[in-house]
């Protein structure tokens, strides 16, 4: 059955450079075991795996790769590979073979698949500690029903799946483990639920079209990235922290990198309760209501965005606070290439150090009207790589 929406390579801002990407990691006539330039035109994590010919033959080393908070995330690294060949599911007694029987096992597993397929699931997908779901090498999507849940677990790696039209999970018994089984009430109808858990990774993942919210990392969920994935169609896009005054959120750290939040969103790309959220080298396509928001005290740094507003005067305020001691201009361009056209050249290649220039006018705007939420200004290079690779930040005051 055909993908809905085929999962695309999205290496962000660099479609102009797949020929020479090509031509870079193709050493099949020279003989060469090492890829000549190819780390130069990729953002980290992409040149880590993708310079590799031969990384089909050692997929696990996919999990040295990850950056920011999530970066220690094992998967299941340490664990056997398991292959999907079934796309079929059923939530009370999976069988050998599909996605739910290997996400459940308690030991650490790397998920492969076999072919192309789409997995329409019965109930929310509960996932066990210690796995990775790999979909290099296949379309995958699970589409068309209930979604995936990350809760009380520790060290997932999610990786080139398609999610989208995910619904609300259905009243009944669900097997979270192979010899649990609990009766679920179903939920909102996330893509992605990461609840209570930490060292999550979610990476190359197309989301489009759910119940309620794509991405939700809430209820004391930390040591989270989220990189390199395609966010279109959809309303509240990313959440992060259950609701206003959650304290147990305040341990929260997260890290949005290379991400392309692409056409038709609307709001919380991502929207910051409590905790605290590193948002760099992303691209933003168009907003309706705002791009980055802020509640309940949190500490956003953002840097090295590229905002592209829409050409309507309403829709261009790319961060909202809801203190109401923080006033917003009602309409402010932030980077709309309308009005600094000079910056288009800048976005060619998605690495860390092009972007970081195309943020200076966001960084003046939070800064002057951020009073609630706190924002870090730019800092030396030395400091912002050491926190998109993870390292400690000191909370402004």
């Amino acid at each position: 059955m055909a993908l809905r929406y085929p999962l695309a390579p999205y290496l962000f801002f660099s479609l102009a450079f797949v020929p020479l990407y090509a031509a870079a990691c193709d050493n099949s006539t020279t003989g060469d075991s090492q890829p000549h330039h190819c780390e130069k035109i990729m953002n980290q994590i992409d040149a880590c795996w993708r310079c590799d010919p031969g990384w089909a033959s050692n997929r696990k080393l996919l999990a040295d790769c990850a950056v920011g908070f999530g970066k220690g995330a094992l998967g299941g690294k340490n664990g056997t590979i398991y292959t999907v060949t079934d796309p079929s599911d059923n939530a009370t007694n999976p069988k050998p073979g599909t996605l739910r029987y290997g996400a459940i096992q308690t030991q650490p597993l790397w998920i492969v698949f076999k072919k192309d397929m789409v997995i329409r699931l019965e109930s929310e997908l509960f996932m066990n500690s210690f796995k990775t779901i790999d979909g290099r090498g296949a379309k995958v999507a699970i589409a068309d029903g209930p979604c995936i849940r990350i809760q009380q677990v520790n060290h997932i790696i999610i990786h080139g799946l398609g999610i989208h039209n995910c619904t609300r999970g259905r009243l009944g018994m669900v097997r979270i483990s192979p010899t649990v089984v609990e009766h679920w009430g179903g939920h909102e109808g996330d893509a992605i639920t990461i609840f209570a858990s930490s060292h999550v990774w979610i990476d190359h993942c197309n989301l489009s079209h759910s119940t309620d919210g794509l991405i939700d990392v809430v209820h004391g969920s930390t040591a989270v990235t989220i990189s390199n994935n395609f966010f279109s169609d959809h309303d509240k896009v990313m959440l992060l922290g259950h609701k206003d005054g959650f304290d147990a959120d305040k341990v929260m750290k997260v890290t949005i990198v290379f991400n392309h939040f692409g056409p038709n969103l609307v709001q919380r790309m991502p929207r910051v309760r409590t905790g605290y959220a590193h948002v760099a080298s992303n691209r933003y396509d168009g907003w309706e209501l705002y791009a980055i928001g802020g509640s309940s005290n949190p500490t956003i740094l953002s840097e090295g965005n590229y905002y592209h507003a829409l050409d309507n005067p309403q829709t261009k305020e790319c961060l909202l606070s809801k203190a109401k001691s923080t006033h917003f201009p009602p309409q402010h361009d932030c980077v709309n290439l309308q009005t600094l056209p000079q910056l288009k050249t800048s976005v060619s290649v998605s690495t860390y150090w092009v972007l970081q220039q195309v943020d200076a006018g966001f960084s003046a705007l939070e800064q002057t009207f951020g009073s609630m939420s706190h924002f870090f200004p730019l800092g030396s290079l030395a400091a912002r790589k050491r926190l998109l690779l993870g390292g400690a930040a000191v909370k402004s005051s």
